[in-house]
């Protein structure tokens, strides 16, 4: 495994987000401060890459030995073809993209009646882009953006049928499709090409409970177990810190109607995420971030740099023990 740094939840501190009104990061300038914290390599939005000197990125990573990935968004064919050969011009591993559809905390309810149609979109568009693709160029993986649910990830996975087609795995997502993270890392390992390594503590709702961002470490993602799975059956993969989520997501899994286009599940499976968070949640305490509280950008920066640090240093002394 190979570990690296994601651009999202540490915009502020970077000063690219508008709000900042700082000089926009480059390709460049990410790998650097993914190398000044010891990792690997960088996952770089199209948008800055395309915008940045591109070859210099790419001569930069290459001679510093780091991996380069990008991500994208959408499943529109054209632009995901656009991603995946900028990809292979610059020496990349693999295009993450989103495909959308839920709202956050896994909300399918607006979407009632066309849940079908839209997956059956997501996986005609994939499977046009696959069919061109470069056999020994970037992979292409479907992020559980708190969009998909497991089922769905590996029935895209196994209509596509390709190697150089898989999954992005955010590590705190799982739950806002209401699945217990450790038994969903199981069930997609085999078809994940990237993790996004993304924390999230508990809050007890009176509809469910809310996810709120923490460091690495700090909430309820077991990463001992994560990587111990990932080292047994599929340890070619790169990971990267995805310092993000810097608003809460509801998950409102006690309401009915939260369950509108979602797979069947078992009582068993409902049984083992209630435990999960009833063992886990928070039930004092603030969960609202600066960002939440309108806070000013210098403020917001501060704090993302600051639980960054947290996180990384605890990512640190957990890869010492894996390598």
């Amino acid at each position: 495994m190979r570990f690296g740094l994601t651009a999202y939840g540490t915009v502020y501190a970077m000063g690219i987000h508008p709000a900042a009104n700082r000089k926009r990061i480059t390709a460049k300038e990410l790998l650097q401060m993914a190398e000044s914290y010891g990792l690997e390599g960088s996952e770089i939005p199209f948008d800055i890459l395309k915008s940045s000197d591109a070859d210099e990125a790419a001569d930069y990573a290459r001679d510093k030995g780091l991996f380069i990935n990008v991500a994208a968004g959408g499943f529109d064919p054209a632009q995901l073809k656009e991603a995946l050969q900028l990809a292979d011009r610059v020496g990349a591993l693999t295009v993450r993209t989103v495909v959308g559809g839920a709202k956050f905390g896994g909300d399918r309810r607006h979407m009632a009646g066309s849940w079908q149609p839209f997956l059956q979109s997501i996986l005609r568009s994939c499977q046009e882009v696959m069919e061109s693709a470069n056999p020994d160029g970037a992979n292409l993986a479907v992020e559980n953006h708190q969009d998909l649910a497991s089922e769905e990830l590996l029935w895209l996975c196994e209509s596509i049928g390709s190697e150089k087609f898989g999954i992005t795995l955010d590590t705190g997502n799982p739950l806002a499709t209401a699945e217990v993270p450790v038994e969903f890392f199981q069930r997609v390992a085999p078809y994940v090409k990237n993790v996004h390594l993304k924390e999230y503590a508990i809050y007890s709702s009176e509809e469910g409970y809310r996810l709120v961002r923490k460091p690495l470490g700090q909430g309820v993602i077991n990463f001992p177990e994560l990587l111990r799975i990932f080292n047994e059956v599929n340890p070619q993969i790169t990971m990267s810190v995805e310092h993000g989520a810097l608003e809460a997501r509801h998950v409102r899994v006690l309401q009915e109607d939260f369950w509108t286009e979602y797979p069947e599940r078992s009582a068993r499976q409902l049984t083992r995420l209630l435990r999960f968070v009833e063992d886990h949640a928070r039930n004092k305490g603030d969960w609202q971030t600066p960002f939440e509280k309108g806070a000013s950008a210098d403020v917001i920066a501060a704090y993302e740099l600051e639980e960054l640090n947290i996180g990384m240093a605890y990512l640190s002394n957990l890869i010492k023990r894996y390598a």
